[in-house]
């Protein structure tokens, strides 16, 4: 008998595309060597094109799917995605104050073709009530806008930015500098917990089928965690697991692809 894997939740929605989502986070745990487990938000209509319909589900569900998980076989690390409403980020918050494991939270505004996927009257709850549990929150720069009103284009800004989000409690902030202006050969993220930085730098690679790069990210620095990584190397392994799958992401329908990831065995 194998040994049993680390164990990790995810809380997120559903893209029926695969390329995001609770599928993606499923895929990254899978190719990074834990067990992944979910709690389904909110259901998309989604695929290379955009996102063609939002269903939110019932908060008693939402709440139903964790207590289900957590009780019974526990969890090492948990990661959240698309919440929606204010409603599901409170119940959310509420379910992660007494799991005990390292939280990740993907503070998730927009999809990748700018379709809203949380509404405003959510943003207060998600600074008040979700970043104060997590360990590492990993916004995009259109998150932290949303967030703190911020606009980043340098990586000054990006130290502006860590500042802002880590006032509203998460202990590490990545922030992720993958939309920053300007021709760059490298990306890179800033990971920091205001004492000590980590810039996170990898080739830019020259490719439209990005498709899911953050729910991978977030997913990947879980997994990590669950793993007994200290925050700084979860994340680096996870810069290089999502840098991997950018660089072999596919065409996927009309529109943008999905970024690939079974790249490391594919």
């Amino acid at each position: 008998m194998t040994s049993r894997p680390p164990l990790v939740l995810t809380v997120a929605g559903s893209d029926s595309g695969g390329g995001a989502g609770i599928q993606a986070d499923l895929k990254t745990m899978l190719a990074l060597g834990v067990h992944g487990m979910s709690v389904l938000t909110a259901v998309t209509a989604q695929n290379s094109r955009g996102v063609q319909g939002v269903w939110e589900l019932p908060t008693e569900a939402v709440r139903a799917q964790y207590r289900a998980v957590v009780d019974d076989i526990g969890v090492h690390a948990v990661k959240t995605g698309m919440l929606a409403s204010a409603a599901l980020v409170e119940t959310v918050a509420e379910l992660l104050a007494d799991t005990g494991a390292p939280v990740v939270v993907d503070p998730v505004g927009v999809s990748k073709h700018g379709d809203p996927l949380l509404a405003e009257a959510a943003l207060d709850s998600v600074r008040r009530r979700l970043l104060p549990r997590a360990t590492v929150a990993t916004p995009n720069l259109d998150e932290v806008t949303q967030l703190t009103g911020l606009v980043v284009e340098d990586e000054a800004g990006m130290r502006r930015a860590a500042d802002a989000i880590l006032a509203y409690g998460p202990r590490w902030a990545l922030i992720k500098g993958g939309h920053l202006p300007g021709d760059f050969a490298e990306v890179v993220d800033l990971l920091t917990d205001g004492t000590e930085e980590h810039w996170l730098y990898a080739p830019k690679y020259d490719n439209r089928h990005t498709h899911g790069t953050g729910c991978t990210l977030a997913s990947a620095v879980a997994s990590g965690l669950a793993k007994g990584l200290a925050v700084p190397e979860a994340a680096r392994e996870a810069k290089s697991y999502v840098t991997g799958a950018i660089a072999s992401g596919f065409a996927l329908g009309s529109g943008i692809g999905p970024v690939d990831h079974g790249w490391l065995t594919r």
